[in-house]
Formats: structure tokens, sequence, C-alpha cells
């Protein structure tokens, strides 16, 4: 599984690469968490707003820090 933290590093963006990072952790799956500071690779996700999570190329919160709990249930779709 890939997750992407889209954001240019601004606080709440550092809280949405926290909040993956735990859920992941206690989701227990294996999944490759990666922030992207670029903004033009950004927008390459159609992605205006940020913090913005991305599991697996699906585009799943723009412009707020999600929560702990969303992102769980992102991860369980993507391992059906």
């Amino acid at each position: 599984m890939e997750i992407k933290v889209l954001g240019p590093g601004c606080r709440k963006c550092q809280e949405t690469a926290k909040v993956v990072q735990e859920a992941v952790e206690e989701a227990g799956v294996a999944a490759d968490v990666e922030k992207i500071t670029d903004i033009m690779k950004i927008a390459g996700y159609g992605v205006f707003g940020t913090p913005a999570v991305v599991v697996d190329g699906d585009v799943k919160s723009v412009g707020k820090i999600p929560d702990k709990e969303d992102v769980k249930s992102w991860i369980a779709e993507q391992g059906k």
C-alpha cells in the first residue's frame, strides 16, 4: 500500500503526516508513507488545497487534517 501526504510542510501538513503514520501503525499494515512537498507534483494529483492524503492513487482528503479513524477506514478499504 502506498500513502502520500501532500503539502508544503506547514503545521497542518506535519500533523496530517503524524495522523497517517499512527493510523498505519495501529492498523498493522505494511504501507509506504511518503511526504510530497513539490507543488507541481501536488498539482499533478489535481489537488489545489493542502494538506491532502492519497491512498494507492486515490485522493481521500483535501484541505484538512483527517481523523485517524477515517484514515484507518481508507486503509481497510484498500486492503480488500
